[in-house]
């Protein structure tokens, strides 16, 4: 499957509203130049690219993410914004010294929260998180943490005194092969208890051994979760799939809640309720 949208339409009906939580777009090169330092070299996916895809997937709402390929220049991420108009929001990347004039003008432009990692190349590092989870409190933003299974022990007492929300993405990046008893989806389930702790329920072919739809060793992951936070859990595609080896289809990864979840209003919720909470559709 090449990510340019052609290929099957998936078998799940997307809900009126419903929102892939996790895109990046990678515009044309001579208008939105990489950052010096990258991980990999990704390919030209533009906002037209994509579109196809959501048509072909019946999702109306998107959420873009700031790739590291740009560092902390957002100018791709707020074109994307804009031409999406008010059907996408957006998660940016910043320096720390940024003013608070020009976080207000993110905000207005729809960006409603800042990545952070340890792992992905220019992130936000969390030694600035917590001043940042302050700054950005007022306008109602969140911090999207990638973490892995080897990290999130250790951070779990820096997320859980934040100030504001914190979304994890790509299941907290823990192979799915870990028992519920691992420290890292201890911590999950812990954040989630406390409150103000979100999940992804994204891009599960980066470290599942089964096939799609369904990844079915993220099955009963995907159960304990619903259990613990059915309110704060969101979905989404990791479209264009940087960095992989074999692309997977859209279609799959939507197809993937109907063979994880059979009750429609659980995904309803998952698709449409949550995403316009987290991020002020």
């Amino acid at each position: 499957m090449n990510p340019d949208g052609t290929g099957r339409k998936p078998r799940l009906y997307a809900p009126s509203g419903a929102c892939d939580c996790h895109i990046h777009i990678f515009g044309r090169r001579e208008l939105f130049p990489l950052a010096a330092d990258l991980a990999y070299t990704p390919g030209e996916a533009t906002v037209e690219a994509y579109m196809v895809v959501r048509q072909r997937l019946g999702i109306e709402r998107t959420v873009v993410i700031q790739p590291s390929a740009y560092g902390t220049d957002n100018s791709c991420l707020l074109d994307a914004l804009s031409q999406f108009s008010m059907t996408a929001r957006g998660i940016a990347v910043v320096d720390p010294s940024i003013s608070d004039h020009e976080l207000e003008k993110l905000h207005n432009a729809g960006i409603r929260g800042l990545r952070f990692s340890l792992v992905v190349k220019n992130a936000m590092r969390p030694e600035c998180m917590e001043l940042m989870a302050h700054r950005i409190r007022p306008f109602g933003w969140h911090i999207q943490f990638r973490s892995t299974h080897r990290d999130l022990p250790d951070m779990e007492f820096l997320l859980a005194r934040l100030p504001v929300d914190v979304c994890l993405d790509h299941f907290g990046s823990i192979p799915p092969e870990e028992p519920i008893t691992h420290p890292a989806w201890q911590s999950i389930f812990r954040m989630l208890d406390r409150g103000g702790c979100w999940v992804k329920l994204s891009a599960p072919y980066q470290l599942s051994r089964m096939p799609g739809p369904g990844y079915a060793d993220f099955a009963t992951k995907v159960f304990a979760l619903v259990k613990a936070a059915p309110d704060r859990l969101v979905w989404g595609t990791n479209w264009p799939h940087p960095s992989v080896t074999y692309m997977p289809d859209d279609a799959d990864l939507l197809d993937s809640l109907g063979e994880w979840i059979a009750d429609a209003s659980l995904r309803r919720a998952i698709l449409v309720d949550n995403p316009a909470v987290l991020y002020g559709f």
